[in-house]
């Protein structure tokens, strides 16, 4: 008995420690290179509008479903957003993982479907692509 918890002590301490490893390394990376997710608006009837307004930091949803309510999110500290370029295509980025993917899924729960068969209806704006903005040279 007492060799169980003083094994089951080590492990959380080594798993604790592998959890500070993980987030500096994260740190590291956001600073160095940055994390970028690409998004993508998918319809089948009516088209999803989606603007970007307040120096990129805030996205607006017009037309989910033809639904003539707008939604309206508040992207996280240090998180922009920008158009791709591409048709229905938007990019979050920014240093901080935790905000850049959180905002992602802020945008992504905007448009989740209510009171309808969710395998019939697929329309939202999911993540396409997890990458860095800029790529480290060896």
């Amino acid at each position: 008995l007492y060799q169980r918890r003083v094994r089951k002590a080590v492990v959380s301490t080594q798993s604790t420690g592998r959890t500070i490893c993980s987030h500096i390394n994260n740190m590291f990376t956001g600073v160095l290179q940055g994390y970028r997710y690409k998004m993508k608006s998918a319809y089948a009837h009516f088209p999803i509008n989606i603007n970007i307004i307040n120096d990129n930091t805030h996205v607006e949803v017009h037309n989910f479903l033809g639904e003539k309510f707008v939604r309206r999110v508040n992207l996280l500290p240090g998180v922009t957003c920008k158009p791709t370029g591409n048709k229905d295509e938007i990019m979050v980025e920014g240093n901080d993982v935790e905000n850049v993917s959180r905002s992602a899924a802020l945008i992504q729960q905007s448009t989740t479907v209510k009171n309808k068969d969710i395998r019939k209806f697929l329309d939202g704006v999911y993540v396409s692509e997890k990458t860095h903005i800029q790529e480290l040279e060896d």
